[in-house]
């Protein structure tokens, strides 16, 4: 069976963080891109179509906080695994990202080995994830086709 390569957008406002996280994410078998702020991020979602975000939370336009929330309440975008990755790390700022709708926070800086782990297991939920959703749509088919056949 071939494997789907997955993808990976890493945002960040700060260039030296977003080559971090890319030299961190180099031993995976991942496709990377990189925005810059809220509304590129936006932007580069429709375009990738990203399997998993890097979210910073503190950028300009819209902060990752807003990000997370369009992103999660949209249909077309709603199953993107985020982990927020941010140097806030308050009790209130992690209540606000899992309220944003969050699948993970990470606080900075980021340690090689957990951010991998990390990823990693946000790769395999999306996978196992993406892989109930065709089988009940393939369910939701074959029941279709016995319907027709029986009112036929």
């Amino acid at each position: 069976m071939n494997q789907i390569k997955h993808r990976i957008l890493i945002v960040d406002d700060n260039a030296a963080n977003r080559e971090l996280l890319e030299a961190h994410l180099l031993g995976l078998d991942c496709d990377l891109d990189f925005a810059e702020d809220g509304e590129q991020t936006l932007t580069k979602v429709t375009e990738f179509s990203p399997d998993l975000i890097l979210l910073d939370v503190m950028m300009p336009r819209l902060s990752g906080f807003e990000v997370c929330k369009k992103l999660k309440s949209n249909s077309e975008t709603s199953n993107i695994m985020i982990l927020m990755v941010t140097a806030l790390n308050e009790l209130g700022d992690i209540e606000r990202a899992v309220d944003a709708g969050t699948n993970d926070f990470l606080s900075k800086p980021v340690g090689k080995v957990e951010l991998l782990k990390r990823v990693e297991n946000m790769l395999k939920i999306k996978h196992i994830s993406d892989e109930n959703e065709r089988l009940r749509r393939y369910i939701c088919e074959m029941e279709e086709e016995q319907d027709n056949v029986q009112q036929s």
